[in-house]
């Protein structure tokens, strides 16, 4: 495994009235990324909530993830989409790799006031785990998860936190808080991805093990070259338990 990698944190814009618009801008992304890159897509970019018509986002996620997963070969792509199991609507975190479905992880904790709970069914925080991929250790929130402390214990140890989110723009300051601590309190990256849209907070970057952010606001695609290494150096540096 190289230490060297490419983090991305998508964030366009992404609407309910056209599915394969919104897929487009997410292929063209991928294939922007270069060999061996990481990226992270905003939750839901497929279809954004489409709380009126869940089948129909639910089959179009399952056209769309037979498209990417050729698109995943010596690249990671993580994105949530709508899926039914049993008559059930989840908010479903995919982990795409080397052209493999590689782990799938339902939203636990569903966000209330956007009436979130009125339609999707919450996944089990048992299911909240570290997977790992070629000797990195990955772990997913998926947006208003990091606010749980519950989960953050859960995570412990994982080396990329991947968030995809759809975040409001009435808490950006919240979101960049949030991440920048959740890498901080993990010495670990992590690639925080959140839409575009007009009432969202924008605010998708990387951070580093030691804090340090790079977000940009105006860009559909941030990109940040990442030194793995740092990951140990931090967690040499300061011990805090975290191996």
């Amino acid at each position: 495994m190289t230490s060297k990698k490419e983090l991305i944190a998508l964030q366009f814009p992404f609407f309910e009235d056209d599915y394969e618009a919104n897929l487009h801008t997410l292929i063209t992304s991928i294939k922007k990324a270069s060999t061996g890159s990481i990226l992270v897509a905003p939750e839901l970019c497929l279809t954004n909530f489409s709380f009126d018509q869940l089948e129909k986002a639910s089959i179009f996620g399952q056209q769309a993830l037979n498209k990417l997963l050729p698109l995943s070969l010596e690249k990671t792509i993580v994105f949530t989409m709508t899926e039914n199991i049993n008559g059930q609507y989840f908010n479903n975190a995919k982990i795409l790799h080397d052209g493999k479905l590689i782990y799938t992880q339902s939203k636990a904790k569903l966000f209330k006031l956007g009436d979130e709970d009125k339609y999707f069914t919450e996944g089990n925080i048992k299911n909240i785990k570290i997977v790992e991929i070629n000797g990195l250790k990955y772990a997913i929130l998926i947006c208003f998860e990091v606010r749980f402390i519950e989960l953050w214990e859960r995570i412990k140890g994982a080396d990329i936190i991947l968030i995809p989110a759809l975040w409001g723009k009435i808490r950006k300051e919240h979101f960049e808080s949030i991440t920048q601590s959740l890498a901080i309190i993990n010495q670990a990256f992590v690639i925080a991805s959140d839409s575009a849209n007009e009432n969202m907070a924008s605010s998708s970057g990387i951070i580093t093990p030691f804090g340090q952010t790079y977000r940009d606001d105006n860009s559909d695609y941030i990109a940040y070259k990442a030194d793995l290494n740092e990951i140990k150096k931090m967690r040499r540096y300061l011990d805090i338990g975290i191996s």
